[in-house]
């Protein structure tokens, strides 16, 4: 294992991918000249060349397109998009083209398409900036949804999209680019989509979550809980939204008989809602407890500091929601 940062192992997947493959390109705003908006991309374009590493103008409809063409005559495009708040205006491109492709082709056309970028809350960049909005992407059949929680499974995680056959939809909080961890040095080391990660075992109760919410919230609240209350957390990054790796999720609702899902967007026809409701339906008879949802605050995300800490979750909450159903409050 090497340590790096989430953007340093983004860039060596990316790096690795494009030198493994020829059809592997990248193309975005401000990806080639300027290094990538969040320098995810830096010293591609001198190592790749402009015809590999294209700027794009800020036209994210034309140029996603511009991509599921390519990906549906034999390239492998990986399209950055500055932010996925941008993305809203190539959700006719993704949700009418990359995503049905190959099913109104009757099989004969794979879409092998990237789409990759920040969401989620970026400490004051206001509410158009700092949404996440993976839920729409998630209810589309057709394409696949992955979050990486950490600079390792960042890096597993994108060289498995890069060599997905479908379109792949591959969501990075903006918060995490500077965070730094171990790496694993086997670049055949993949870490498959649609399997979820363990990340700590426990044997009281079930802390569902992705992204930046494993390190931000589940995991300091499950270490506060077994430190102050002798609760046992088990807490699983889900890692792929679609597929979900629901078997991962309801093995372990079985075993604690208890539930919390935490996620950075709005409560409402969110992932974890979708969540709850297939253990609710396929776990009801383990449950000891309701199933507790933690989410942000139903409004549009403050441009302040001190207001956007709040309307976000935090590791108290989780506390909280975890001694309710464990009934020790």
């Amino acid at each position: 294992m090497v340590e790096m940062s989430f953007r340093e192992a983004l860039n060596k997947a990316l790096a690795e991918e494009m030198e493994r493959d020829s059809q592997v390109f990248l193309m975005g705003e401000e990806v080639g000249q300027y290094h990538g908006a969040y320098k995810v991309s830096q010293g591609l374009l001198e190592r790749f060349g402009d015809l590999r590493v294209v700027d794009a103008p800020i036209t994210e409809a034309g140029f996603v397109g511009l991509g599921i063409g390519a990906a549906h005559v034999g390239m492998r495009p990986v399209i950055e998009v500055m932010t996925f708040n941008f993305a809203i205006l190539a959700l006719d491109q993704i949700v009418n083209n990359a995503a049905k492709l190959r099913s109104m082709s009757g099989g004969q056309f794979e879409v092998p398409i990237v789409i990759r970028g920040p969401a989620g809350a970026g400490g004051a960049l206001a509410c158009q900036h700092s949404q996440s909005l993976e839920q729409q992407y998630v209810h589309i059949p057709g394409i696949k949804v992955v979050m990486p929680s950490t600079p390792d499974t960042a890096y597993r995680l994108l060289k498995s999209a890069i060599r997905d056959p479908d379109p792949v939809i591959f969501i990075e909080s903006e918060k995490l680019y500077n965070m730094r961890g171990p790496v694993t040095e086997d670049p055949e080391n993949l870490w498959p989509i649609g399997k979820a990660d363990v990340t700590r075992p426990g044997s009281d109760v079930t802390i569902v979550t992705w992204s930046r919410m494993l390190t931000a919230v589940a995991l300091p609240a499950a270490e506060t809980l077994a430190s102050e209350d002798g609760i046992d957390c088990e807490v699983i990054d889900a890692l792929s939204l679609s597929p979900l790796d629901l078997h991962t999720i309801l093995e372990s609702v079985k075993k604690t008989n208890r539930c919390v899902i935490v996620e950075e967007g709005w409560p409402k026809v969110s992932v974890g809602s979708w969540i709850a409701a297939e253990i609710g339906l396929k776990a009801f008879d383990h449950l000891d407890a309701p199933i507790e949802r933690i989410n942000q605050k139903d409004v549009p995300l403050p441009y302040a500091f001190n207001l956007e800490e709040i309307a976000l979750p935090r590791p108290a909450d989780v506390v909280e929601a975890v001694r309710r159903v464990c009934y020790a409050k």
